[in-house]
């Protein structure tokens, strides 16, 4: 892949329109977030790619074959899909997970060959396990895409820097026995999952921190991500440890949020490295201070990278 003049952004009209309107997933926030670069003009920052659906052989990097067959068969039980929790499906969720699934691996190619940033807005899907998708999540396009640059990226090592409110138990369970990737997770200590996996490094902060307590244990993070010495980083950035966030708990304001991210760009600009950067989670009510930092993680992003 040719190099692209402006900072890589992979987006899918289906992120939003392949969630059914009356899921309690905030589907909107996609959409409304592309208008909002657009309207303001940060979109001429960014180039703005609609993935491919992923090759599914990708998917059985990470996933049990039985598992992503029933998925794409549409044979998942009723309880599995209620365990993802984004019913009621549409007959458009299969094509969804996989241009979501796409756009990360998409995402991670550029970066790899392109040596720089890059986004897909949407997914960090860190709860998703080897054989059951849980917590939105049907597929972990952090494992895969962990997995993906190890056999066939020429990446040697990858770090896995989950910033979520909610740990990424998934992640830490499907790369637990890949010494090539280490997975450093910060979220709320009592947060879901509420039965933690064991990540490499996991830095629970405890609820009502603040501003102040997050950004040092970010900062601990990020020192042991910069000890591994990793040759790319992927970065889940949700932003649902907001104040305004429903499933929160941690109290960081937006400033807090963008301080948070320029540590973690900092680091792979130290590095030398290329990075990713995924979605995660974001569920304030109103949507708007969501919005508002996601807004801030992908601009902020592309303003470094350009």
């Amino acid at each position: 892949m040719a190099p692209l003049p402006l900072f890589g952004m992979w987006y899918h009209p289906l992120y939003t329109d392949g969630i059914h309107p009356e899921a309690r997933f905030p589907r909107d926030r996609y959409q409304r977030l592309l208008d909002r670069f657009e309207t303001t003009g940060a979109s001429q920052a960014m180039h703005i790619t609609q993935p491919q659906p992923v090759d599914t052989s990708l998917l059985l990097l990470a996933h049990d074959a039985d598992y992503v067959d029933r998925f794409l068969a549409g044979e998942l039980t009723d309880k599995e899909e209620k365990r993802i929790g984004l019913t009621p499906w549409t007959p458009a969720m299969i094509e969804r997970t996989l241009v979501l699934m796409g756009g990360a691996v998409e995402a991670t190619e550029h970066a790899v060959q392109t040596g720089g940033f890059s986004g897909n807005m949407a997914g960090g899907t860190h709860h998703a396990h080897r054989d059951f998708g849980s917590g939105y999540c049907v597929f972990n396009d952090l494992a895969v895409c962990a997995l993906h640059a190890l056999e066939h990226l020429g990446v040697e090592r990858v770090a896995i820097v989950d910033l979520d409110v909610h740990q990424g138990d998934g992640t830490a369970t499907m790369l637990a026995d890949e010494p090539r990737a280490c997975t450093i997770s910060v979220h709320c200590s009592t947060n879901f999952p509420f039965r933690k996996s064991v990540s490499d490094h996991d830095l629970p902060v405890p609820p009502e921190s603040g501003d102040a307590a997050y950004l040092d244990t970010v900062r601990e993070a990020l020192y042991l991500c910069e000890a591994f010495e990793p040759e790319l980083i992927l970065y889940q950035a949700g932003v649902d440890g907001l104040e305004a966030d429903a499933l929160g708990k941690l109290n960081v304001s937006r400033e807090g949020m963008r301080q948070r991210n320029h540590l973690v760009f900092e680091a792979a600009e130290a590095l030398e490295v290329p990075l990713v950067v995924f979605m995660g989670g974001g569920y304030a009510k109103p949507i708007d201070a969501s919005l508002d930092a996601f807004y801030d993680l992908f601009t902020d992003a592309a303003a470094w990278y350009n």
